[in-house]
Protein backbone atom coordinates (compact mmCIF):
# COMPACT_ATOMS: atom_id res chain seq x y z
CA UNK A 1 0.00 0.00 0.00
CA UNK A 2 1.01 3.76 -0.85
CA UNK A 3 1.26 6.08 1.80
CA UNK A 4 0.36 9.48 0.31
CA UNK A 5 0.43 11.43 3.40
CA UNK A 6 1.12 15.39 2.38
CA UNK A 7 0.19 18.48 4.14
CA UNK A 8 -3.64 20.01 3.51
CA UNK A 9 -4.87 23.20 5.01
CA UNK A 10 -8.83 22.80 5.94
CA UNK A 11 -10.44 26.08 5.25
CA UNK A 12 -13.68 26.18 7.74
CA UNK A 13 -16.37 28.80 7.90
CA UNK A 14 -18.48 29.30 10.35
CA UNK A 15 -21.16 31.18 12.76
CA UNK A 16 -20.00 32.71 16.07
CA UNK A 17 -21.66 30.20 17.99
CA UNK A 18 -19.57 28.98 21.56
CA UNK A 19 -18.37 25.53 21.65
CA UNK A 20 -17.58 25.44 17.35
CA UNK A 21 -13.95 25.13 17.81
CA UNK A 22 -14.32 21.99 20.47
CA UNK A 23 -16.53 20.25 17.87
CA UNK A 24 -14.27 20.80 15.01
CA UNK A 25 -11.33 19.62 17.36
CA UNK A 26 -13.38 16.98 18.27
CA UNK A 27 -14.14 15.68 15.04
CA UNK A 28 -10.63 15.81 13.99
CA UNK A 29 -9.08 14.17 17.29
CA UNK A 30 -12.19 11.52 17.10
CA UNK A 31 -10.57 9.90 14.01
CA UNK A 32 -6.48 9.84 15.92
CA UNK A 33 -5.74 12.75 13.20
CA UNK A 34 -3.36 15.14 14.63
CA UNK A 35 -3.66 18.69 14.19
CA UNK A 36 -0.66 20.71 13.04
CA UNK A 37 -1.76 23.89 13.52
CA UNK A 38 -4.74 25.93 13.97
CA UNK A 39 -5.59 29.57 13.36
CA UNK A 40 -9.36 31.14 14.18
CA UNK A 41 -9.94 34.63 13.13
CA UNK A 42 -12.62 36.87 12.01
CA UNK A 43 -13.24 36.17 8.23
CA UNK A 44 -13.61 38.97 5.53
CA UNK A 45 -17.29 38.59 6.30
CA UNK A 46 -19.04 40.27 9.24
CA UNK A 47 -20.04 37.54 11.91
CA UNK A 48 -18.36 34.34 10.09
CA UNK A 49 -15.49 33.27 11.29
CA UNK A 50 -12.20 31.45 9.54
CA UNK A 51 -10.43 28.41 10.77
CA UNK A 52 -7.60 27.56 8.88
CA UNK A 53 -6.41 23.86 10.30
CA UNK A 54 -2.90 22.04 8.75
CA UNK A 55 -3.13 18.42 8.96
CA UNK A 56 -0.84 15.82 7.30
CA UNK A 57 -3.49 12.77 5.46
CA UNK A 58 -4.06 10.88 2.84
CA UNK A 59 -6.29 12.94 0.16
CA UNK A 60 -8.96 10.85 0.84
CA UNK A 61 -9.00 11.05 4.63
CA UNK A 62 -9.16 14.92 4.46
CA UNK A 63 -11.80 14.62 1.66
CA UNK A 64 -14.19 12.42 4.68
CA UNK A 65 -12.80 14.74 7.07
CA UNK A 66 -13.88 17.99 5.67
CA UNK A 67 -17.81 16.30 4.98
CA UNK A 68 -17.74 15.40 8.57
CA UNK A 69 -17.17 18.98 9.52
CA UNK A 70 -19.63 20.20 7.31
CA UNK A 71 -22.19 18.83 8.94
CA UNK A 72 -22.08 20.42 11.77
CA UNK A 73 -25.03 22.90 12.20
CA UNK A 74 -23.15 26.00 12.80
CA UNK A 75 -20.06 25.21 10.13
CA UNK A 76 -21.31 26.71 6.66
CA UNK A 77 -18.95 25.50 4.86
CA UNK A 78 -15.15 23.72 4.71
CA UNK A 79 -12.70 23.53 1.81
CA UNK A 80 -9.30 21.41 1.77
CA UNK A 81 -6.43 22.73 0.02
CA UNK A 82 -2.76 21.32 -0.67
CA UNK A 83 0.26 23.59 -0.58
CA UNK A 84 0.06 24.03 -4.14
CA UNK A 85 -3.22 25.92 -3.88
CA UNK A 86 -2.79 28.44 -1.51
CA UNK A 87 -0.22 31.23 0.19
CA UNK A 88 0.57 30.51 3.66
CA UNK A 89 3.06 31.85 6.73
CA UNK A 90 3.56 31.50 10.18
CA UNK A 91 4.98 33.72 11.99
CA UNK A 92 7.47 33.13 15.21
CA UNK A 93 9.26 35.09 18.00
CA UNK A 94 12.32 34.46 19.79
CA UNK A 95 13.78 36.12 23.07
CA UNK A 96 17.69 35.59 23.08
CA UNK A 97 20.00 37.63 25.11
CA UNK A 98 21.30 40.82 24.53
CA UNK A 99 24.83 39.43 25.18
CA UNK A 100 24.66 37.33 21.79
CA UNK A 101 25.19 40.62 20.13
CA UNK A 102 28.09 41.84 22.16
CA UNK A 103 30.68 39.47 19.66
CA UNK A 104 30.77 41.38 16.99
CA UNK A 105 27.93 41.31 13.82
CA UNK A 106 27.60 36.98 13.70
CA UNK A 107 23.62 37.84 15.02
CA UNK A 108 23.12 40.98 13.06
CA UNK A 109 24.35 39.04 9.55
CA UNK A 110 22.17 35.86 11.18
CA UNK A 111 18.89 37.85 11.34
CA UNK A 112 19.69 39.62 8.22
CA UNK A 113 20.44 36.30 6.21
CA UNK A 114 16.93 35.05 7.19
CA UNK A 115 14.91 38.24 6.39
CA UNK A 116 14.05 38.46 10.12
CA UNK A 117 13.84 41.55 12.12
CA UNK A 118 13.90 42.95 15.65
CA UNK A 119 10.88 44.17 17.74
CA UNK A 120 12.16 44.99 20.77
CA UNK A 121 15.77 45.59 22.49
CA UNK A 122 15.92 45.40 26.45
CA UNK A 123 18.35 45.17 28.52
CA UNK A 124 18.22 41.68 29.39
CA UNK A 125 16.90 40.26 26.00
CA UNK A 126 16.32 41.48 22.29
CA UNK A 127 13.09 40.03 20.69
CA UNK A 128 13.26 38.64 16.91
CA UNK A 129 10.43 38.30 14.44
CA UNK A 130 10.70 35.85 11.26
CA UNK A 131 7.70 35.05 9.22
CA UNK A 132 7.98 32.45 6.69
CA UNK A 133 7.09 29.15 6.17
CA UNK A 134 7.62 26.55 9.29
CA UNK A 135 11.59 25.14 7.70
CA UNK A 136 12.29 28.95 7.26
CA UNK A 137 11.51 29.73 11.21
CA UNK A 138 12.63 26.59 12.16
CA UNK A 139 16.27 27.37 10.33
CA UNK A 140 16.47 30.75 12.41
CA UNK A 141 15.22 28.74 15.74
CA UNK A 142 18.24 26.25 15.06
CA UNK A 143 20.65 29.27 14.43
CA UNK A 144 19.74 31.02 17.11
CA UNK A 145 20.55 28.37 19.60
CA UNK A 146 24.18 28.33 19.29
CA UNK A 147 23.92 31.99 20.37
CA UNK A 148 21.48 31.09 23.02
CA UNK A 149 17.99 31.66 22.97
CA UNK A 150 15.12 32.05 26.23
CA UNK A 151 11.85 31.71 24.51
CA UNK A 152 10.56 30.37 20.87
CA UNK A 153 6.88 30.65 19.94
CA UNK A 154 5.55 30.17 16.44
CA UNK A 155 1.79 31.36 15.09
CA UNK A 156 -0.60 28.73 13.34
CA UNK A 157 -0.19 28.92 9.67
CA UNK A 158 -2.10 31.45 8.11
CA UNK A 159 -3.50 31.06 4.52
CA UNK A 160 -4.91 32.74 1.43
CA UNK A 161 -6.42 30.50 -1.56
CA UNK A 162 -5.15 30.55 -4.48
CA UNK A 163 -8.18 29.33 -6.77
CA UNK A 164 -10.76 32.23 -6.48
CA UNK A 165 -13.95 30.91 -8.44
CA UNK A 166 -15.03 28.13 -5.47
CA UNK A 167 -14.00 30.83 -2.62
CA UNK A 168 -16.15 33.41 -4.74
CA UNK A 169 -19.16 31.50 -5.38
CA UNK A 170 -19.73 30.28 -2.15
CA UNK A 171 -19.02 33.87 -0.31
CA UNK A 172 -21.86 35.21 -3.30
CA UNK A 173 -24.46 32.55 -2.38
CA UNK A 174 -24.12 33.16 1.00
CA UNK A 175 -24.59 36.83 0.54
CA UNK A 176 -27.42 35.81 -1.81
CA UNK A 177 -29.50 34.23 1.37
CA UNK A 178 -29.10 37.22 3.37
Amino acid sequence: MINNMQEYTLTVFTEDKTGILSRVIAIITRRHFDIKSITVSPSSMEGIYRFTIMVVLEEEQVRKLTDQIEKQVDVLKAFYYDNSQIIHQEIALYKVPTEAFYDGDSVEKMIRRHNARILSIEKEYIVIEKTGHRTETEALLNDLREVGIYEFVRSGRVAIVKPMERLKNYLKSIEGQE
